[in-house]
């Protein structure tokens, strides 16, 4: 639950503990804005914060579902510069994404690692109940071969945001979201699932 800014101190304990970590970030936006009226926390921007205070090992920082509208002609450039793989919404339509898992998994490697998914990297035809929503997300199915094919990753934490109820009166977005975080909690190391 909460916005996406709750990840910003998450990572700031994580990385003392660990030292900069890498990243599965599931999201319809990537969450690296400068400034929003006037305000450098907000949630739109707690991925920038993080690269400026080094919570992030940029080479590990993998960014899936990215899709929208923007203000800008070149709105992954930022995400590029700092050395993020950004896999756009449009090139996981109609496929699995077990064959990019496999990859991810190969560029995390075996040191620390988070999961930061937001329910609008979903199509708000299966997750209306956000804030931000954007046509032509992931699908539920999607959503779970992302998160399983982190298991037996160094995961050390992850969280899932930006669910607001009231925008989905069919209880549908929160009840896909209570399932992700059950997902994500499996793949935990250490769980052992049948």
């Amino acid at each position: 639950g909460g916005d996406h800014t709750i990840t910003y101190p998450i990572l700031q304990a994580l990385a003392a503990k660990h030292g900069p970590v890498g990243l599965v970030h599931v999201d319809a936006h990537t969450d690296t804005g400068d400034t929003a009226l006037g305000e450098k926390i907000y949630h739109g921007t707690p991925f920038r914060r993080c690269v400026e205070e080094g919570l992030l090992d940029c080479s590990r920082v993998v960014q899936i579902g990215i899709r929208g509208s923007s203000y800008d002609p070149d709105p992954y450039k930022y995400c590029r510069e700092q050395g993020f793989r950004v896999v756009l919404a449009e090139e996981c339509w109609m496929k699995s994404l077990e064959p990019l898992m496999r990859e991810v998994r190969v560029q995390m490697g075996n040191k620390p690692m988070y999961i930061s998914f937001d329910i609008d990297g979903l199509d708000p035809a299966y997750a209306p109940g956000t804030g931000t929503p954007e046509i032509a997300g992931l699908t539920p199915a999607q959503a779970l071969e992302i998160i399983r094919g982190c298991k037996g990753l160094n995961i050390v934490g992850c969280d899932l945001v930006e669910v607001a109820p009231m925008y989905d009166v069919s209880g549908n977005t929160a009840l896909l979201g209570a399932n992700l975080l059950f997902e994500m909690l499996c793949v935990l190391p250490g769980v052992k699932t049948l």
